[in-house]
């Protein structure tokens, strides 16, 4: 019994900690995708050209490079 008090109340206490808005959800999604498309274009123009320059330029630019590099790559 005190054991499942113990956990109610700590689920009590965490739900306002884990509680967040609509729009925060969104903006974190929106960040991540970002994130996720700069470290693609930069490991992908690392694998190519292995210049520290064109990869922070590549990062830089992000999904733009993905896309570029989707069209002109060799098949």
């Amino acid at each position: 019994m005190k054991t499942l008090f113990n956990f109610l109340l700590f689920m009590l206490i965490s739900i306002s900690c884990y509680a967040d808005s609509t729009q925060q959800v969104k903006n974190t999604v929106v960040y991540n995708g970002i994130g996720i498309g700069s470290a693609l274009a930069v490991s992908i123009c690392w694998s190519r050209t292995h210049s520290v320059l064109t990869s922070a330029l590549a990062g830089l630019f992000g999904w733009l490079y993905v896309i570029y590099y989707l069209i002109i790559r060799d098949r």
